[in-house]
């Protein structure tokens, strides 16, 4: 395939062109500091049901964000029109903003000193040519390959295939003016399962920045098929207190917890269980997170941040130490920090991890409740609170032995985070959040 660098390259060079000119526009109106970011994706997204084509939609879009600063005064506005007439009524609006809000000491762009000037290349763009009826092809491929697993697949919910680029480009009043490429490819089955009266659903899916890097369609549908298969005949359990395993694909949903609740935003505000704890012990003394934005090819990497601060590689949790807090530049100035490079979001987080796989880790556990899905919102970052449906496994004698649904696991972040008694090795690499599956030592079920 002819290469298309060049052609990304030079698009980047005419977005940042149109950044410089709207921050010049900035200045023309009397801003003492500006801020913009413009971005531009296109792809291919492909569904079928049933081997049919539900949709297909060719997405080219973009837009533009900035924030002028007139003194202490903010004023923000943004556009999905990126004409050069459209981009300078949206400057002049965020001008018009900024007259009517209130001054503000910690307001700004973030300091010359925290941004990144010269991004490093994290191998983040690999375009590929997919076409229409190749793209069918791989969704009803992935929905025959389910069907053919067993017989007790009886429906679909569809396959859908997805393949977008695009780019980003931020610029300040600073001089800074930064841009990188970047690709996504996406592959994703759900089907449904029957037997006798009982009915379940379930999905696998494949993302990746290279597409040759996916799974295969077929392993997708049959991994989606086995899901959904192993679901079925599910029951309750008696309310108790038990070990619980949340299995990797959704153990990173415990550390996004962690997330907000250290991010500077929920310090400031004072809304968060772990206020006051730099230094503390948080975390079973076995755990350590690490943040690598930098690493090539990785779906979280950024070589900078939504305010074009530096990312850096950052030890969030050191042996069960909370080290620092999740900072914007407006979050760190209230804190009084400097910036950790977080407006928005955390950028590839490394769970440590012992060397059980999953079902090492069930043994290791005995008995007690494999979690595989979660359902509800039932999760309160200023107490710590935690209590959300549940739908998984039962295992006993370290074996699974039966499928588990209608149940609620419940705890305290506080408690669950330091009885984390085991990581296991089956990393889970489609996010931002590195983590294998990870054993709590005790919860409350609460189930028939």
């Amino acid at each position: 395939m002819q290469s298309t660098q060049p052609t990304i390259w030079q698009e980047i060079d005419e977005v940042k062109q149109a950044v410089a000119e709207v921050l010049a526009h900035a200045k023309q109106l009397g801003a003492s500091s500006a801020e913009a970011s413009m971005s531009r994706t296109k792809g291919l997204s492909v569904e079928t049901r049933h081997g049919e084509v539900e949709t297909v939609e060719f997405n080219q879009d973009g837009g533009l964000g900035i924030s002028l600063y007139f003194g202490q005064r903010k004023g923000s506005a943004s556009t999905a029109d990126l004409s050069p007439q459209a981009l300078r009524r949206t400057v002049e609006a965020a001008a018009d903003i900024a007259r009517y809000t209130s001054e503000d000491p910690h307001t700004g762009i973030a300091d010359a000193s925290w941004l990144e000037m010269s991004p490093p290349d994290l191998d983040l763009y690999h375009p590929e040519t997919i076409g229409t009826d190749e793209a069918i092809a791989l969704c009803a491929g992935a929905e025959q390959a389910a069907f053919a697993t067993d017989n007790r697949i009886t429906n679909s919910e569809g396959a859908s295939f997805s393949s977008h680029t695009g780019l980003k480009v931020y610029g300040n009043s600073h001089g800074q003016l930064v841009g990188h490429p970047s690709s996504r490819h996406s592959f994703s089955c759900v089907v449904i399962g029957e037997d006798g009266d009982d009915m379940q659903r379930d999905y696998s899916f494949t993302v990746a920045r290279q597409y040759s890097k996916l799974l295969d369609p077929k392993q997708i549908g049959r991994e989606a098929a086995l899901e959904t298969i192993a679901r079925l005949n599910a029951r309750q359990v008696p309310t108790q207190k038990v070990p619980v395993i949340f299995r990797a694909d959704i153990a990173s949903s415990l550390f996004g917890h962690l997330v907000s609740a250290i991010s500077g935003g929920s310090i400031y505000r004072k809304s968060s269980f772990l206020l006051d704890k730099v230094g503390q012990q948080i975390m079973a003394p076995g755990i350590t997170v690490l943040e690598q934005p930098h690493l090539k090819q990785a779906l979280a990497s950024s070589p900078f941040d939504g305010e074009g601060v530096k990312t850096r590689d950052l030890t969030v949790i050191d042996s069960g130490i909370l080290t620092t807090y999740l900072t914007t530049s407006y979050s760190a100035r209230k804190l009084g920090m400097a910036s950790t490079g977080h407006a928005g979001g955390i950028h590839n987080w490394l769970i440590s991890h012992g060397d059980e796989d999953l079902l090492q880790l069930c043994r290791t556990m005995g008995k007690g409740l494999l979690v595989t899905e979660l359902m509800g919102q039932g999760v309160n970052t200023v107490t710590g609170d935690y209590s959300r449906g549940a739908a998984g496994f039962w295992v006993e004698n370290g074996e699974i032995q039966f499928p588990v649904s209608e149940v609620t696991i419940a705890g305290n972040l506080k408690d669950m985070f330091m009885q984390i008694a085991a990581v296991g090795n089956d990393i889970d690499r489609r996010g931002g959040v590195l983590t294998g599956s990870v054993l709590i030592s005790q919860m409350q079920v609460a189930g028939s």
